[in-house]
């Protein structure tokens, strides 16, 4: 089985909208109430890739998880903060796709000068805040009734999560394209990958 992880294209987008459709449509993961088109994630992909990474992991051409940064907030004081979704397809599940994506993703993240990464999950959801919490989330806060969707209001967890060290007077964060050729970014993926292969062959 071949299994990379690469930086997302706009010929993703297809993809990447079929495998978040159910988090909108069938869950309360995503508080979205109507599921993106591929236009509409070409369009996200497009906004954000310039200063944040969107990656994929495709097994034997098929694209079966994705994992993105977006702004923090707005303003430019949180420009330092991001914030970190991964969504991986239901027939790859449990294989590590998401813990590998979230690992290169920080290590990008880190690469490019952000400091700290922040992850919103809807509770109750055991899986995800396992996974977070074993890759170095801890819990900040919880949003009590924040949002409602299939009939019932919603709390959210936020957890964060250090990428670099703070600092005082830090330079702004990097664009994608000033590190994306550096080696260690080809490193930290290749080690993804391994481990990656290494959990498809005991499963």
């Amino acid at each position: 089985m071949s299994t990379v992880i690469r930086f997302a294209a706009e010929s993703d987008a297809a993809a990447l909208a079929e495998i978040y459709a159910p988090a909108v449509t069938e869950r309360t993961t995503s508080f979205e109430l109507v599921a993106p088109t591929a236009a509409d994630m070409a369009r996200r992909m497009s906004a954000l890739r310039e200063r944040y990474p969107w990656l994929v992991c495709e097994s034997d051409g098929r694209v079966i998880g994705y994992a993105y940064a977006s702004p923090h907030r707005e303003r430019l004081a949180y420009q330092w903060s991001v914030d970190v979704s991964a969504y991986v397809r239901d027939d790859a599940q449990r294989r590590g796709v998401g813990r590998a994506l979230y690992t290169a993703l920080f290590a990008i993240l880190a690469m490019q000068g952000y400091r700290t990464a922040y992850a919103g999950i809807t509770l109750p959801n055991a899986a995800s805040e396992g996974m977070h919490r074993a890759l170095g989330f801890e819990p900040v806060g919880i949003y009590r009734g924040v949002g409602y969707k299939m009939g019932a209001w919603r709390d959210v967890v936020w957890l964060a999560r250090s990428l670099a060290p703070r600092v005082d007077d830090p330079p702004a964060p990097l664009p994608i394209e000033a590190v994306a050729g550096d080696d260690a970014i080809a490193r930290a993926i290749a080690e993804c990958e391994t481990l990656l292969r290494r959990a498809a062959a005991q499963s």
